[in-house]
């Protein structure tokens, strides 16, 4: 059948495509789920010529695998302007606590290492500021961060000698929180000036302060804590990504539904505080670890389950692996290392990746990427291994490729609709949307009131029979 002229009528449409919307952001926003290595392995290489090849298992990293790059970069305390803190002795450094630095000189510092650390124009990776020293909120600087109490109140005594200590303490809080606030607030703001389309946000935030405990362990963030973090909405506003983290301890390992609910809820409060950013909800990349912390011990396969899993499940917009230079300091330490990458790891996260794919193509238009209907149901984004075979060989190098191999099935497309939702990029709108269609209509036709109906239903009959298979060229969606 030739196509005809065509004339454009709009036929209202009910679909669950994403439709496009004017907006800017990093293309990494716009991938169901991405990996991110943020660990120092360039050594590997240089010392003893083993390559990681991470790039075998669309794992994203800098060239030379390092810290700071076109990819991501994280910056240490020392590393973005002149952050206010106390060295581990108690000495200040740039003031100590927040409202005795300058903030002025630390933005025009900032500005400088921005532009020296992230010299790509138009970066759009991941920008990740790593301040641990103290936080935001004033009761939530306990044990050994007791001392910006203490130095804050020091600066109200000098000012205020003859007031009470409850005077004192509540003025010393409200300074405290203001000037962090806007140290924070300000930092942010000026890389999002500085790198439009990166990624900023703070590592180890939000936390949900779920740590475990041995009995009547639920994982829930306590409701004093997700309090706090409603009153950081400041933060989220002005954050273009959330970087939680869901490392997990040593004494964790011989564990099982502990850490599932530990890494659950801390998930869930990230995504929960993204919700209430406004206009644009920032995407959450919670920080992950391939190791127990402090420990040269892997993550069992349940836990690689329960860390990266579970947050492709809940909607994540990918997990950053990171790790130190502990094991490219020994040869033998490094082939344990590639041998869990390309043995667990790896398959793993060809496994996950590849499922969220599949269910952004089929929920999203590849427009958007899945999450759970429901938080606590447990179902996740893996391939079904009955259906899919996940195929390896070994190249001259002694490495592994992959190849992921099967068919997706209806019963499979009615199983994630059933289980999961779908959530559009930046950019992109609607779990449904109503548009326009532009077919092919005789040009003969008259439009008037009468007749309209009749070539109307014969239209839309049509569309509904034959739209699957109609040429390319003969119809034009809405852009």
């Amino acid at each position: 059948m030739s196509c005809l002229w065509p004339i454009i009528l709009p036929v209202l449409h009910l679909t669950q495509l994403c439709s496009a919307l004017q907006s800017v952001s990093s293309s990494f926003t716009q991938v169901p789920f991405l990996t991110v290595w943020n660990a120092p392995t360039a050594n590997c290489l240089s010392l003893y010529g083993i390559d990681l090849d991470l790039g075998m298992f669309d794992i994203v990293h800098n060239q030379n695998q390092t810290f700071i790059g076109d990819n991501i970069t994280i910056f240490y305390a020392e590393k973005l302007g002149l952050y206010p803190r106390y060295g581990n002795q108690g000495a200040p450094i740039n003031g100590g606590v927040p409202q005795n630095s300058s903030l002025e000189e630390h933005l025009r510092a900032a500005s400088d290492d921005i532009r020296l650390y992230i010299p790509t124009r138009d970066f759009q990776g991941l920008a990740v500021v790593d301040w641990e020293s103290w936080r935001p909120v004033w009761e939530r600087n306990w044990d050994t961060k007791q001392i910006y109490w203490e130095g804050s109140k020091a600066l109200v005594w000098s000012k205020h000698p003859d007031w009470s200590p409850e005077q004192v303490e509540t003025a010393a809080r409200m300074e405290f929180e203001k000037a962090g606030r806007q140290f924070m607030e300000e930092t942010l703001i000026l890389g999002r000036n500085e790198k439009p389309n990166g990624l900023w946000g703070f590592y180890g935030f939000p936390n949900c302060y779920n740590y475990y405990k041995s009995t009547n362990y639920t994982g829930e963030c306590p409701t004093i804590e997700r309090k706090r973090n409603d009153e950081l909405f400041w933060l989220w506003n002005v954050s273009s990504a959330l970087y939680p983290d869901i490392y997990l301890s040593l004494p964790l390992r011989d564990l099982d539904e502990e850490v599932y609910l530990y890494c659950h809820y801390r998930i869930l409060e990230a995504m929960r505080a993204a919700s209430q950013a406004t206009p644009q909800n920032p995407p959450v990349f919670p920080y992950a670890r391939i190791v127990y912390t402090y420990s040269l011990d892997f993550l069992s396969q349940e836990h690689l389950v329960y860390t990266i899993g579970e947050s492709a499940a809940l909607g994540s917009a990918g997990v950053v692996l990171w790790g130190d230079n502990m094991f490219s300091k020994s040869q033998v330490k490094l082939l344990k290392e590639i041998l869990v990458i390309d043995e667990t790891l790896g398959p793993y996260l060809v496994n996950v990746t590849s499922a969220a794919a599949l269910c952004s193509q089929t929920l999203c238009s590849s427009h958007g990427r899945c999450q759970r209907r429901s938080a606590n149901s447990g179902v996740y984004l893996h391939l079904d291994p009955s259906v899919w075979k996940i195929r390896s060989h070994k190249k001259p190098t002694g490495r592994r490729d992959y190849k992921v191999l099967g068919q997706l099935r209806q019963r499979d497309v009615a199983l994630m609709k059933a289980k999961f939702t779908c959530n559009c990029y930046p950019g992109w709108s609607g779990d449904r949307f109503w548009s326009e269609i532009f077919l092919p209509v005789n040009p003969a036709l008259s439009f008037t009131p009468l007749t309209l109906l009749p070539d109307l239903m014969l239209l839309l009959f049509t569309l509904f029979m034959q739209l699957s298979s109609l040429p390319e060229p003969c119809w034009y969606p809405c852009i």
